[in-house]
């Protein structure tokens, strides 16, 4: 039989168990039987251009983990890949590399032009996915879509249609959030507000029939767009004035002064310069007044005709010579430091332009009203669950949502204006004539939709929507959308809308939200401070599972996860432990015999690893249905480590030789308790999971042993059987517990008084009627104790040595000679100090029981602390004799 390598190398076996699953179709959902209830999740598409970083590692990390296990459970697992088109981006990336050939998109035109951006995808949009398969993504690969493929292009168009036909997408003027940089309109979630030092200017606005209001602005620029300034109705420093002219600074415009309700009588001089085409508050203001709308800006945010001599100028350029030209006129007051709200393009960084435009939108108020209702009738459930409220917020106070983009890489609006009678064709294919009057002269709007558009017909346009195709019928609606909470938002309501509008059911019935993932002391990763974490280096120091496991394992639902490499070190020692666990049980099957006793007979400690695995087992279960990944892979973590390598693998090392019935049913628990931790943490780290566990499969099966799993071993860990919860010993587990306990004390006292560990010690245990059970297990408790076991001394009752150290535990006392062993004088502090901390535990258990607690509690709660009350002044009583018989 061929050995166990020494140690584990991640670097051969990563890329080699990958290969080997997918190439045996264990990532598609047919490798169970069509009858499997079905488990499915779509996977968030990262961006076509986008390259790995640690939100990717979070996500994929513990999508993987609820497919594995789902997989193992039984079900038709599914996790439908696939990347996003991502327009903006990607259309970037085309022009940057346009400009370095010393062209332009507008130079080749717009057919060119995607053409050259389809030879990008094809090139470099593999990139991503080939990472996301580094970090053990285990997807149906040969159902990965991309939202710009055929079908899901077909599924846009329908969606368009039927939105188009149920009244709710509608094209109007409006004011749009406008990225000169990007030369489109972006959405209100596509803009992100940053706190920056600005100023607040104070001006003078003149009234025609003489004096002036005070007004104050932080955007001068904007004052040549006004076309009302307005007050409180109720503010008695100016109500004589509404309904009187003021006169637009250096322009000379006449505009009204009026009352609206909206305006601050705290906030500057209670004032407010009206500008409806270039601020969101005040266009809402001209809507309700009738006010004109008078764009002074360019799409390129230079300053048009409107802007009168300033045209031409940058808006920021306009800004200070505005007030520049204001103050040579008079009609300044002051300038002071104010710390402003600026509105920031997501993608470009430029600052966004407030303009009005010409663009689409969809009235999703009704499909708001849908999402909040599945949300508050428990067909969706959100975790963690306070997440509801801000879900709540943002829905019913949703607006309009403009989802056209002046880009060309994108799906097409599909709408066909009529140059001879201007009707509008709405089609899923491309007509050839107008609809109402049958002209060819007619031609595409030249807007593409807003990527989120697509994006949110994701968990059923990947499955074939809008035919009924045999995919959609099986894995629709899917089960968990699991993404980060900051696009709680931008996709997953959306989804849950678009399902809810064209499937008439929910997309998926879970939200679970992941934080963001941060360096170890709390900041946010990024490139200007220099502290960004690159997953591929990650995994190429330290092996994908460590990645992964720390990142399973280090935060809660919705928070986010504070990043240590030493952390993700000591997570790649735990595969180190794990593999030298198996070696051990591999290297043992030699000195085994082959065949099975004829009773197979557990020991105390058997039944305690035993016991204690069932309910590591059953707590995990109940930890990770509940979506507490990581406090599942701690208990697995503690228990393996803990446990079982740190105790029942080094008693093992006693019972192996003690008989060959013993070693048989040892080497078979062993077996069975690794096995079984394998299984339990697959989800987690898949690689070293499935590499230990078919060396140990391997090495049973060379040797011809009858020890296996009740069902036989199964081709590959990644689709053998989830474990079921074992057997439970509860008498025998608690007597070995305190038997450890035991151990415990024993160790802390030799080491306080410096006791070589190689030295073996003389004691006597005086156990009353728990004798018996110590004395079988004489052997482990002399080697895990180091005591000498020839001199040990096991009884009922035993008097204590004189000058010998006590432990006392309850009923059991054990008794360590002092003679060339500890300092009498330190023993006898230690006791005075031990004796003080029970003191105040009594007093404490004492005071509870009491109180009203014992008559409120239940009985058997009040029992428990009884009991506890009894143990801690038995303990006392024990110490204080031994106390007084040192001194």
């Amino acid at each position: 039989m061929t050995e166990m390598p020494k140690a584990y190398d991640f670097t051969s076996t990563e890329e080699r168990l990958y290969r080997w699953w997918e190439e045996n179709g264990w990532f598609k959902p047919e490798a169970r039987p069509d009858d499997a209830d079905a488990f499915v999740i779509s996977i968030p598409p990262p961006n076509v251009t986008g390259e790995l970083h640690m939100g990717h590692a979070m996500f994929v990390a513990l999508e993987d983990l609820m497919i594995r296990r789902a997989r193992m459970q039984g079900k038709a697992a599914l996790w439908v890949p696939g990347t996003d088109h991502a327009g903006i981006a990607t259309q970037l990336q085309v022009e940057r590399l346009l400009r370095n050939e010393g062209s332009s998109r507008q130079e080749i035109g717009r057919e060119a032009f995607i053409e050259r951006t389809w030879e990008w995808k094809r090139k470099y949009g593999g990139h991503i996915v080939n990472q996301l398969r580094r970090l053990g993504a285990s997807c149906d690969w040969e159902r990965e879509r991309f939202t710009l493929d055929e079908g899901l292009s077909q599924a846009v168009r329908e969606a368009f249609v039927r939105l188009h036909r149920m009244g709710l997408i509608y094209q109007a003027e409006y004011l749009v959030n406008w990225s000169p940089g990007l030369q489109t309109a972006v959405s209100d979630l596509e803009v992100e507000y940053s706190e920056e030092q600005g100023s607040l200017y104070h001006f003078k606005y003149p009234l025609k029939d003489g004096g002036y209001l005070p007004v104050a602005t932080t955007r001068p620029e904007t004052i040549l767009g006004d076309t009302a300034v307005a007050v409180h109705p109720d503010d008695e420093r100016y109500k004589h004035l509404v309904g009187k002219t003021a006169v637009v600074p250096i322009l000379g415009r006449e505009i009204p002064v009026i009352a609206d309700a909206y305006v601050s009588m705290d906030f500057g001089s209670g004032a407010l310069k009206v500008t409806p085409g270039h601020d969101p508050n005040d266009f809402e203001i001209g809507q309700r007044h009738g006010l004109a709308i008078i764009n002074v800006m360019n799409k390129d945010a230079t300053m048009n005709a409107n802007a009168g001599s300033y045209t031409g100028l940058d808006r920021f350029d306009c800004r200070k010579k505005l007030w520049a030209d204001m103050e040579a006129a008079d009609l300044t007051i002051k300038t002071e430091p104010h710390t402003l709200s600026v509105p920031r393009s997501q993608r470009g960084g430029e600052v966004i332009e407030p303009l009005v435009s010409r663009q689409w939108f969809v009235n999703v108020k009704p499909a708001a009203d849908m999402g909040l209702d599945a949300v508050h009738r428990g067909r969706i459930k959100i975790i963690p669950d306070r997440f509801v409220k801000v879900w709540d917020n943002w829905l019913e106070n949703i607006r309009p949502w403009c989802i056209s983009r002046q880009l060309w890489w994108g799906h097409r609006i599909p709408v066909w204006q009529c140059a001879d009678c201007n009707h509008q064709t709405v089609s899923t294919s491309d007509p050839t004539a107008c609809e109402k009057c049958g002209s060819a002269n007619i031609e595409q709007d030249p807007d593409v939709l807003d990527t989120w558009f697509s994006s949110g017909l994701w968990p059923f346009s990947t499955l074939g929507w809008p035919e009924d195709t045999p995919d959609l019928r099986r894995f629709y609606p899917t089960d968990v959308m699991e993404t980060g909470y900051d696009i709680l938002f931008f996709w997953v309501a959306r989804m849950v809308m678009s399902g809810l509008l064209f499937t008439n059911d929910i997309p998926f019935h879970t939200i679970y939200l992941h934080g963001l993932v941060r360096d170890e002391k709390g900041r946010k990763m990024s490139k200007t401070i220099g502290n960004v974490t690159d997953p591929l280096d990650v995994m190429g120091e330290y092996g994908t599972d460590a990645l992964r496991f720390t990142l399973l394992t280090g935060g809660t639902p919705g928070n986010d996860l504070n990043l240590s490499l030493e952390r993700v070190a000591s997570n790649r020692n735990f595969a180190n432990k794990i593999w030298n666990a198996a070696r051990f049980i591999t290297h043992s099957l030699a000195r085994t015999p082959a065949d099975p006793p004829e009773t197979i007979s557990y020991t105390a400690a058997d039944k305690w690893i035993l016991t204690r695995l069932a309910e590591v087992t059953e707590s995990s279960n109940r930890l990770m249905d509940n979506y507490l990944f990581g406090e599942a892979g701690r208990q697995v973590y503690d228990f393996l480590w803990n446990e079982f390598a740190d105790w029942y693998v080094e008693l093992s090392k006693v019972q192996l030789q003690q008989g060959v019935a013993s070693a048989w049913t040892t080497l078979a628990v062993l077996r069975q308790v690794l096995d079984d931790c394998l299984r339990l943490l697959h989800p987690y780290i898949p690689y070293v999971t499935e590499e230990t566990w078919q060396q140990l499969k391997a090495a049973f099966v060379a040797s011809g042993r009858g020890i296996e799993p009740s069902e036989g071993w199964a081709e590959a860990l990644i689709i053998a059987d989830w474990p079921q919860v074992g057997q439970r010993y509860p008498e025998a587990a608690a007597d070995f517990e305190r038997l450890r306990e035991l151990v415990r004390q024993i160790r802390a006292v030799r080491a306080e008084n410096g006791v070589e560990p190689s030295k073996f010690v003389v004691a006597t245990i005086a156990a009353g009627d728990k004798a018996g059970f110590y004395e079988s297990q004489r052997s482990v408790l002399a080697f895990l104790a180091r005591l000498d076991e020839e001199q040990l001394v096991i009884a009922a009752d035993a008097a204590a040595p004189d000058n010998a150290l006590t432990i006392a535990l309850g009923d059991v006392a054990c008794y360590l000679p002092l003679a060339g062993l500890v300092d009498l004088g330190k023993e006898r502090e230690r006791l005075d100090k031990e004796i003080g901390n029970l003191a105040q535990q009594i007093e404490r258990v004492s005071k509870l029981l009491a109180s009203p607690f014992a008559q409120k509690a239940p009985e058997a709660v009040v029992q428990k602390e009884r009991d506890k009350l009894a143990e801690l002044q038995a303990t006392q009583q024990e110490l204080v004799e031994r106390l007084a018989a040192l001194r």
